[in-house]
């Protein structure tokens, strides 16, 4: 609860709470009213931000295929979107919404109509103003399947968009009470004209503009003077991003100062980093989860005897124990966690069971190696998780080969592209998000390949329904059918843990790495 606490206050006296929201979430901790008005005294007293310097982050996922276009935005590209792009709205640090450039939200009573009211005066970077029609280009550039959006999957509900003045109408096929959080998306970056023009110019609405581009190498900005809320973000003078793909290359910067924070730490470093008086490990639980992956439609993964064969051969629990080393929990096949609001209880937790998925091997036919490929980049430890998974599948008979995958290129040449692969997802806000991006069978990142017509159904109820408790069944019963039917292997759920330097002021914790990605942008140096 300590840490907890720490973030709260770290959130007032940066101005990302107010005052009465940190009372309210501190006693719902359990801290006397007497003690947390102790609290808001001192974080108001607390940090102030501090303009000025460089702050760099060494983050794991670069590679030479990146690329400015928000529309193809992976890993790495996602936290560099952060610094120079503006969204509609964006997450809070407790999974609410907090509004960007759409200042109101409103919506018909069926959840099929929505409007977005644009704040005025929001400048680009080419010192054109943003405008509703700006707000339906973008969308109806990722909306349009020959984007190749990484969103295109969340906006398929898209009937119509329109600008109305000031306001964007968005209509829909069917009711959708979750579209606002989908304006979250990472890839939404509201460009000119919606970027059909130039969507790799690097232009945007956020606190940097972009000044270095050097994909697999790093990435950079400077303070965007015009910034229409320079008051709460944008602080460094500059800020950069170090693509560092390897673990201990990655520490060893934080460590000698090239870098101030970095992401995805593995466990087994956890306590070296500890133990430097300069430097702080924050570790938060989430959504996040780690994955094997397996091609629906591939040999020899179309046949579900093979796919339940190799969940069934997983040991989740040693897992967690030696690749996270505690700071997680077992997975059960499908995406979703008690982080979700409507997290389905009472589904069966899948164990390992050699006995079991020996039997369901041989039902499938198959004989010979199965080749698993992975790479550190996918998730920190996917290597030696992998290696486990080949000593625990051996146990059932069931021979899995191991091919340890170079980390530049392993996004755009083995992830969704090879049947059997080691990935990670660090979830979304609501399960129709992670649902509509992941397992809808027309999604773009589909990445198991995964169609079923009856949980493609569900999914169109769940965003319909406005009842929490029946949207939460459609929900239990359309897990059921991903951890039973579906390609994705979920051993465990991970913690988000970041590293960072003392000199960095204003950082709270959020349910993903480095503050949703918006550390660089939200945090300053103090020296």
């Amino acid at each position: 609860m300590s840490q907890e606490l720490d973030n709260l206050s770290r959130g007032l006296a940066a101005g990302r709470l107010s005052r009465r929201e940190f009372l309210g979430r501190a006693t719902a901790l359990g801290v006397s009213a007497a003690f947390a008005n102790s609290l808001l005294a001192g974080a108001s007293m607390a940090q102030t931000p501090k303009k000025g310097g460089i702050l760099k982050a060494g983050i794991v996922g670069g590679a030479a295929t990146d690329n400015l276009d928000p529309a193809k935005f992976i890993e790495l590209m996602s936290y560099f979107g952060k610094c120079w792009g503006e969204y509609l709205v964006a997450l809070t640090s407790d999974g609410g919404l907090e509004p960007r450039i759409a200042e109101e939200i409103g919506s018909s009573k069926d959840a099929k109509v929505w409007t977005f009211k644009i704040r005025q005066d929001v400048e680009f970077h080419n010192g054109k103003t943003v405008t509703a029609e700006d707000v339906v280009a973008t969308l109806e550039r990722h909306s349009n399947k020959k984007s190749q959006s990484g969103a295109l999957g969340i906006l398929a509900g898209i009937d119509s968009l329109k600008a109305d003045g000031r306001d964007v109408v968005i209509t829909l096929k069917e009711p959708n009470a979750e579209l606002p959080y989908l304006m979250a998306d990472y890839h939404l970056v509201i460009q000119p004209n919606g970027g059909k023009d130039n969507p790799a110019e690097g232009i945007s609405a956020g606190p940097y503009k972009v000044t270095v581009n050097q994909p697999g190498v790093r990435h950079g900005g400077e303070r965007f003077a015009n910034f229409w809320q320079s008051d709460k973000m944008g602080f460094a003078d500059q800020v950069e991003i170090v693509v560092i793909n390897d673990t201990t290359a990655r520490v060893s910067a934080l460590q000698g100062g090239q870098v101030h924070m970095i992401n995805k730490v593995e466990t087994k470093v956890i306590d070296l980093i500890k133990r430097a008086p300069n430097l702080k490990v924050e570790a938060l639980p989430g959504p996040g989860h780690y994955v094997f992956n397996m091609f629906c439609d591939t040999p020899p993964f179309d046949n579900n005897d093979l796919r339940m064969a190799l969940k069934l051969a997983v040991d989740r629990e040693e897992m967690v124990d030696k690749i996270l080393r505690g700071y997680g929990t077992v997975g059960n096949d499908f995406p979703i966690n008690a982080a979700y609001p409507l997290f389905p209880e009472g589904i069966e937790q899948r164990a390992f069971d050699p006995d079991k998925a020996k039997f369901h091997y041989q039902k499938s036919g198959h004989s010979g190696s199965i080749l698993l490929r992975a790479s550190d980049v996918a998730f920190a430890g996917a290597v030696d998780a992998a290696q486990l998974f080949q000593q625990s599948a051996a146990k059932a008979g069931i021979a899995v080969e191991v091919k340890r995958e170079p980390g530049d290129g392993y996004w755009s040449e083995v992830w969704n592209k090879q049947p059997f692969c080691a990935s990670n997802w660090r979830g979304r806000a609501t399960q129709g998000w992670m649902y509509s991006t992941t397992y809808r069978s027309t999604a773009p990142w589909n990445d198991t390949h995964f169609t079923n017509e009856r949980f493609d159904k569900l999914l169109s109820e769940a965003l319909g329904e406005l009842d929490q408790d029946k949207r939460k069944n459609l929900y239990r019963e359309m897990a059921i059918i991903v951890r039973d039917e579906g390609g994705t292997i979920v051993p465990m759920f991970n913690q988000f843990i970041d590293a960072i330097s003392d000199q960095v002021g204003g950082y709270v914790g959020r349910v993903d790495s480095l503050m949703n990605g918006y550390a660089l942008t939200q945090c300053w140096l103090e020296a």
